[in-house]
């Protein structure tokens, strides 16, 4: 079974601490940043070291197109997903083939390096309140948000890679940067209700997995989403019918110090009902939970990319549509 945290390394080579570390049970997967990219020649040889530890990890990224892509040279700059939501106002049909093209755009050339999924796409309705989300949401909309990652979805599936929608039960009303704060959503449930009607639709068509967000919804719990069993096997799972897989956000952010202690975040976390957590940035973190022994997930397997068969020819159509949009 696959191990339940996620690290990140440190540069562009494998450490030999890094080595030993990926070989051990608990470690599930790797998520990769810009500081480990120079080119795909190095990052390919990067992503192969990795699997020679351990065949059974998750390589993953943040790569969602705008402000938020961490491979650019020899990658086709994609556009931030409010662009696909701003020709969904002029165009809707257009958008939609856009956003389908920009999901296979995606997908495809990260699975060419053997990178097996990205944390895409940001489901969070624009409020035009939140600065960390901002650009990165599809529209103020549900509708719109649900149509047009949709299309995304579906073009990251036709290339071979399973979609991961965030932030669960939606980050866009709060001012507050979770990775510098604990923003705390005080809206009741109806309210908030608009915003997890995108994740409730995309359920049972096309969602893959789900990161909860690092806020507290306090009319509902006193926890943030991502420790919270309310939010995640009650609502998530029970109500909304929620089963695939469920990542934690990266438990070193300051939204996550909820609990002080790393070793703490972990378990409530996956007893709350994540399936893996993230741990970035900070590897003196990764350490105090590397050896301790914790409950796996079966579900985590299924989140392995493939790439689609022919995927060149397809991705030369789908590369020029991308241009129109930008």
């Amino acid at each position: 079974m696959m191990g339940s945290i996620m690290m990140d390394v440190l540069g562009l080579t494998l450490t030999e601490a890094e080595k030993v570390q990926l070989a051990k049970p608990s470690i599930g997967g790797v998520i990769l940043f810009s500081r480990n990219f120079e080119d795909i020649h190095q990052v390919t040889a990067l992503i192969k070291s990795m699997r020679l530890e351990n065949q059974n990890l998750l390589i993953c990224i943040d790569h969602e197109g705008g402000r938020v892509q961490r491979f650019k040279e020899g990658f086709t700059h994609l556009p931030a997903m409010a662009k696909l939501g701003e020709a969904y106002d002029q165009n809707p049909d257009l958008a939609l083939e856009q956003a389908h093209s920009c999901g296979y755009v995606l997908a495809a050339e990260l699975l060419a390096i053997d990178i097996d999924f990205s944390f895409a796409p940001v489901l969070d309705l624009d409020h035009g309140n939140s600065s960390v989300i901002g650009d990165r949401a599809f529209h103020s909309n549900p509708d719109a948000v649900v149509k047009l990652a949709g299309a995304l979805i579906t073009g990251m599936h036709e290339a071979g890679m399973k979609c991961v929608g965030k932030h669960f039960p939606g980050h866009g009303f709060v001012v507050a940067d979770s990775h510098l704060d604990l923003p705390i959503d005080e809206r009741p449930m109806e309210e908030i209700a608009r915003d997890m009607s995108i994740f409730k639709d995309l359920t049972n068509h096309g969602l893959d997995a789900v990161m909860p967000a690092h806020v507290v919804y306090s009319e509902v719990d006193d926890k943030p989403a991502g420790f919270s069993s309310k939010w995640i096997k009650e609502i998530l799972q029970a109500q909304l019918g929620f089963n695939g897989v469920v990542f934690s956000d990266d438990l070193s952010m300051q939204g996550a110090h909820f609990y002080k202690d790393i070793v703490k975040r972990v378990k409530v976390s996956l007893e709350s009902g994540c399936d893996m957590v993230l741990i970035c940035n900070h590897p003196e973190l990764v350490e105090k939970v590397i050896d301790k022994e914790w409950t796996g997930s079966e579900k985590l397997q299924s989140m392995r990319g493939y790439l689609a068969d022919e995927y060149k020819i397809a991705l030369e159509i789908h590369q020029q549509a991308i241009q129109e949009l930008l």
